[in-house]
């Protein structure tokens, strides 16, 4: 759960005004100036000795300008700098009296010259990863609103995490909603991978939450979907991409102990209630957003029990399709039967974690989990930030 989260390595000092927290990490010294100028000193101090005892046969005070090149890796440039300044002084004191000197003396300051400009280039290049890196996670937020979230019926944790870790965002979607009608919750799969699929998620989670709070049907929620997903991939056609379609299983909470669910091509839920862990097939299964033509029937919406204290887990099929090394695929159900006592937060952080050791850390598929339980009276209506980055700490902490 990332994407997201992203850069939070410890930084000496203040930001820069105009550097947000990647750059500034950038930017910022790995070591700091008295240990890397007291090494630099001793190892000058002991290279010079060895010089000495060496004698005419073997000088060894030139071999010090690889010095700058190996500190242009971690270092600033104004340590770089530093360091090519003070290793240029040593060589040029250690052959004033040879008759190479000329010769001695541009080896070195090439040598620190390349240095210098290695580190320049480095640090440009880490910037413009950071940037990049600052850019998607803003994007991320703006597709994906951060979980948990508490409504006046429902309480909904989640986690995420694309197939590809340098990716914060793929084709995997969730959303929850409160409308005056009720809390309305989907989680849904775009077919295919990369940008293209994230821009078929990014439609449908507009329409979503535009016609969440407008329709007052769960089915009128789910024709504004079929029809962005429509009006995209005639748009996807008119540019020469591919056309795509997107599995979804729709909710909808009004605060009572039954839930009304339209399942879109996706996988059903999972109820996790006292003992007990069971699929909750729905009677109808309809045909994925973006192929209604084919269906030829309306969707409709079907009731789903839910009773108070038990969690409804909706996921994706990066968790159902994941593999060990035999290629085995994930047993869900049989995981999901030892955690049947826990909060839907710690649910999820097991999950997260028997999930990663079941597949050896290898993602076949973007993953997205959802828990739901219904809110109680004496539940907050709304989580507050510090509780929002107090759980993305948490999660953090275990991987995602």
């Amino acid at each position: 759960m990332t994407i997201g989260p992203q850069c939070r390595p410890a930084i000496r000092g203040a930001a820069l005004p105009g550097t947000d927290a990647g750059e500034a990490a950038v930017l910022a010294p790995r070591v700091g100036n008295p240990a890397l100028f007291a090494g630099l000193a001793l190892l000058t101090v002991l290279v010079v000795l060895l010089d000495f005892r060496t004698g005419e046969d073997l000088h060894l005070v030139p071999l010090l300008v690889v010095v700058p090149a190996l500190v242009s890796v971690f270092g600033t440039v104004r340590q770089t700098m530093g360091v090519a300044t003070w290793i240029t002084a040593v060589v040029v004191c250690s052959r004033l009296v040879a008759w190479d000197t000329v010769s001695s003396v541009a080896f070195t300051v090439l040598a620190c010259f390349l240095g210098v400009g290695s580190c320049v280039l480095r640090i440009r290049h880490a910037t413009e990863i950071a940037r990049l890196r600052s850019a998607a996670g803003a994007l991320q937020r703006q597709i994906l609103r951060p979980l948990p979230i508490a409504t006046d019926q429902v309480l909904a944790h989640g986690i995420y995490t694309p197939i590809e870790e340098d990716r914060l965002v793929g084709g995997d979607i969730y959303e929850v909603v409160e409308s005056p009608y009720g809390t309305r919750a989907i989680i849904g799969d775009v077919q295919g991978k990369g940008l293209a699929a994230i821009g078929v998620g990014f439609a449908v989670l507009g329409a979503f939450r535009e016609a969440a709070v407008r329709e007052p049907d769960l089915t009128g929620v789910v024709d504004a979907l079929e029809d962005a997903v429509a009006r995209h991939n005639a748009f996807s056609a008119q540019t020469g991409e591919t056309e795509r379609f997107v599995t979804a299983l729709v909710l909808g909470f009004d605060g009572s102990d039954r839930v009304q669910a339209v399942n879109c091509g996706h996988l059903p839920p999972r109820l996790l209630d006292r003992d007990s862990v069971r699929a909750l097939p729905l009677d109808r299964t309809f045909v994925p957003l973006g192929m209604a033509e084919l269906g030829h029937e309306a969707r409709l919406t079907e009731p789903l029990d839910l009773p108070a204290g038990a969690t409804l887990l909706l996921c994706t099929d990066g968790v159902t399709e994941a593999r060990d090394a035999s290629g085995a695929f994930y047993p869900l159900d049989a995981r999901l039967s030892r955690w049947t006592e826990l909060e839907p937060f710690e649910l999820l952080r097991a999950l997260h974690a028997d999930l990663e050791a079941f597949s050896g850390g290898v993602r076949r598929d973007d993953v997205a989990v959802i828990a739901l339980r219904r809110a109680t009276a004496g539940t907050p209506h709304r989580t507050g930030t510090a509780d929002h980055g107090a759980r993305r700490e948490a999660f953090a902490s275990s991987g995602w």
